[in-house]
């Protein structure tokens, strides 16, 4: 899980990567770009309609990129910390506390991206990006589930230590 977590985490923030650059040269440099942001992303319409609105939705594209990379940054270091042994820590209780917190506003920021996109539908440019909000906010609820559960066994754990 280590290694895939590696994986997907280089993956993401190559993806990131590449929409700044990407963005950055249809804003500044060629608006063609617009036509072909990221695998296949097109934004030409919004972009010929309004420039304004094309960034809003460039910047909800690139920090839900972004959140998501930083999420799996932090499981790699639940990973590193993660002693099978003694699997109760503070510093695990933390992380994964932190992760739940992450995917929590990662499907807050996706919900209002969503919504936004349904409003500039109504105002004649179609959006076609899947935001991934509900699965963010069930993934939160699990995790933070999950984060009083390592709470609890960091509790149970440091009581034991101190029994003779």
């Amino acid at each position: 899980m280590n290694i895939v977590s590696w994986i997907v985490f280089i993956g993401l923030c190559i993806q990131t990567g590449a929409l700044l650059i990407t963005s950055f040269i249809s804003l500044f440099v060629n608006p063609e770009a617009a036509q072909n942001l990221y695998l296949g992303l097109d934004l030409s319409e919004l972009y010929t309609k309004d420039k304004r609105q094309y960034l809003y939705i460039l910047s909800f594209i690139i920090g839900l990129s972004a959140l998501k990379a930083y999420l799996f940054y932090l499981v790699i270091r639940v990973f590193k910390k993660l002693n099978l042994n003694h699997p109760f820590s503070p510093t695990v209780v933390s992380l994964i506390t932190k992760i739940s917190h992450i995917a929590l506003g990662t499907g807050i920021v996706g919900l209002i991206a969503e919504n936004y996109s349904t409003w500039l539908l109504h105002r004649g440019v179609a959006v076609e990006q899947d935001w991934g909000s509900a699965g963010f906010l069930f993934l939160a609820g699990i995790i933070f589930i999950i984060a009083l559960v390592f709470k609890r066994g960091t509790e149970i754990q440091s009581e034991n230590e101190l029994t003779i």
